[in-house]
Order: structure tokens, then C-alpha cells, then sequence
């Protein structure tokens, strides 16, 4: 876990036990709050503060059969395996589905346990993935989900009701270490892309440490399908140092703490520091502008229900 102190004092005053974990019931009250949103005006409203509108594909649909291709309709409907049979293009047609699976795939990788304001972003993100699984079962759809950090990655699958909710986020206060493995962004995405059916609404939460072209194809390939909202959650001590002071990062990991100071009085490393921030926020931004997905940002000081009531607003 990563904390923050200037040479005077410590930069937050929130308890400790508060900003660096959430309890269950913390994730449970969140659900009369949830009440006062909708995630497709949210998912809009993103889309625009992002300078563009791609078309969202509303409820979730299921194949109904397959016919002769019509002009107008979605190339990306076309059934190539019948028109390399037939010899003439096709287009599967598809009906809708009563309710929408909502896939909320939950960051908590060691990035992610890092505050100097606020909450850490770890429990920023399972606020903000609570708030929107509440809000997917206030309105009929199926909640599922992904919880992932380096050492394993667990998916939920998709269900109707209260019950699933309350799955979803015991998982999420509940870590466990499933596989031996080491996972990064790429594997994250990869096994998303497989997990998240067509038609899903999917939130990715994440910090976006380690976006790369392979992240971003499987992000591609994901958008062919599903409506993809990339929240972004950052600390503000992340965005930009303070002009004045020394300040001290402690790591505190596997009971072997590591300590960093920096000097802000040191301007090419602050010029530095803050330049490696907004490089990977424009990235970020790149990719979601090319892809057609929304994006919305998230710092640990903001208000999480108050950030999805409103997304546009200028960071």
C-alpha cells in the first residue's frame, strides 16, 4: 500500500481503516443512491464529454435467424460463414432480449492501492462498481462482473436479482487467490473479451496502467460487440505535484517498506512526474475517441454518485 507525507505532515486526515478498504455494508448501502440513476443516460453522456457519439446498441440481442443481405443493414451482421457457403451475402437478424447483461470488470491490481486524497483508488473503483450494479438491478438487467490484481482474475457470471448484486460485491470485498498465475492488462482483456456475451453494457474501472497495441486490440474487439465505458480512477497527488515541498512515498510491501522522496523544488523531475500522467491519460483518451467508447474520470476525492450523475463535466 502507498501513502503520501509532505516533510511536515501526513497530506490526508480520513481514517486510515476508511480510505484503504470498504466493507461489505458500505457496498450494500450504496444501493438506495443508486436508485437516482440510469446507466444508458450515464453511458451517453460520457460518450459526449469525449467530443464524439457513437451508436450505443441498446438491449441485449440474441440470434433469430440468418437472410439475404439488404442495403442498409450492419455490415458487422453479415454471416460470412452462409455467404461462403451460399455464395451470397447474408445478415443475421437478431431479437431483442428483456433484460441487458451489465459486465463491471473491478481493477485491484497494486496501482490501485495508492491515496493521498480521499479514498484509495482500489476502493474508489469498488464504489463506483457497486453504485452501477445497484443500478443495473434497479432496472431489470443481469449483473455480472470481473475482479482482477495480478495473481488472479475472477469472473461473475452474468444473473438476475438481488442475490447476484450481492455476489458480485461480496467478491469484491472478499479477494481471493484463485490461480497461480500473474496477470496483466492484456490477459485482463483478453479473458474479457471472452467472458462479456454480445450485446453486454461492460465497465472497465481501472487506472490503465499498462495499456499497450495488444490491450487495445482486445478493447476493439470487445466494442465490435458490447458498449464499453472506460472509467478512469486517479489519485489527484497523480495528475499533478504540488509547486513547493518534499514529500515522502511510503511502500509497505510484503512487511518490507521502501521509501521515496521527492523534491518539487526539482523541476525537470516534476515536469517529468506530471508529463508520464497526462501521456497515459491521452492514451487512454486516443483509444476511446478511435474506438467509439466512453470514457469518464474518477479522482479519489470525487463524490463517486455525484461523478455517474454527472460525467461531462470538465476535469
Amino acid at each position: 500500500m502507498l501513502f503520501a507525507k509532505n516533510s511536515a505532515k501526513t497530506v490526508n486526515t480520513v481514517d486510515s481503516n476508511e480510505r484503504v478498504s470498504v466493507s461489505l455494508k458500505s457496498l450494500i448501502d450504496l444501493a438506495k443512491p443508486a436508485s437516482s440513476l440510469d446507466l444508458h443516460r450515464l453511458t451517453v453522456r460520457a460518450q459526449q464529454s469525449g467530443g464524439y457519439l457513437s451508436p450505443f446498441k441498446g438491449r441485449g440481442m440474441e440470434f433469430d435467424e440468418t437472410r439475404l443481405y439488404q442495403p442498409g443493414d450492419d455490415i458487422r451482421s453479415i454471416d460470412w460463414r452462409v455467404t461462403a457457403r451460399t455464395g451470397k451475402t447474408h445478415t443475421k437478424l437478431f431479437r431483442e432480449e428483456r433484460e441487458k447483461p451489465v459486465f463491471i470488470s473491478v481493477d485491484n491490481r497494486t496501482s490501485m492501492q495508492f491515496a493521498t486524497r480521499g479514498v484509495f483508488k482500489s476502493v474508489q473503483a469498488k464504489k463506483l462498481a457497486a453504485l452501477l450494479a445497484w443500478t443495473a438491478n434497479h432496472q431489470g438487467d443481469r449483473i455480472g462482473g470481473q475482479v482482477f490484481s495480478e495473481a488472479s482474475c475472477r469472473e461473475f457470471k452474468p444473473q438476475n436479482g438481488k442475490h447476484s448484486v450481492l455476489h458480485f460485491l461480496n467478491g469484491l470485498v472478499n479477494l481471493e487467490k484463485l490461480e497461480e498465475n500473474t496477470f496483466n492488462l492484456e490477459h485482463v482483456l483478453a479473458r474479457l473479451s471472452q467472458h462479456a456475451r454480445p450485446g453486454s453494457l461492460v465497465y472497465l474501472i481501472s487506472d490503465f496502467r499498462g495499456m499497450n497495441a495488444l490491450t487495445e486490440n482486445y478493447l476493439t474487439k470487445l466494442s465490435e460487440h458490447c458498449d464499453v465505458v472506460l472509467i478512469f480512477v486517479y489519485d489527484p497527488l497523480e495528475k499533478g505535484l504540488p509547486t513547493q515541498g518534499r514529500f515522502r512515498f511510503t511502500e509497505d510491501k510484503l512487511n518490507s517498506p521502501r521509501e521515496v522522496v521527492i523534491d518539487t523544488g526539482d523541476k525537470q523531475r516534476l515536469q517529468n512526474y506530471q508529463h508520464r500522467f497526462e501521456e497515459r491519460l491521452q492514451k487512454i483518451q486516443r483509444i476511446a475517441q478511435r474506438r467509439g467508447l466512453a470514457m469518464i474520470q474518477c479522482s479519489t476525492q470525487d463524490d463517486p454518485i455525484q461523478r455517474l450523475k454527472h460525467p461531462v463535466e470538465q476535469r
